[in-house]
């Protein structure tokens, strides 16, 4: 396939949630959702595991459902 690069794969997410995301970027400097989902996705990986007993403090609980909530995965 021209132009399609093999260390990429697809991620599949929910059409609403897809179109919600498009809103999202409008005015900003993403040119398409997957560059906005690639950025996010790396800040969240960057951002490092769990501590090392596993356990999650209340600011990380807190963070994590403020990303899930701005994504749409979560309602108020």
């Amino acid at each position: 396939m021209p132009g399609s690069r093999t260390d990429d794969v697809t991620l599949k997410i929910p059409r609403p949630l897809y179109e919600r995301l498009r809103v999202v970027i409008e005015g900003t400097g993403f040119r398409s959702v997957t560059e906005f989902c690639v950025y996010v996705l790396r800040d969240l990986a960057a951002a490092g595991g769990p501590a090392d007993d596993d356990a999650l403090t209340h600011e990380e609980v807190a963070a994590i459902r403020r990303r899930l909530r701005s994504l749409g995965y979560l309602e108020d």
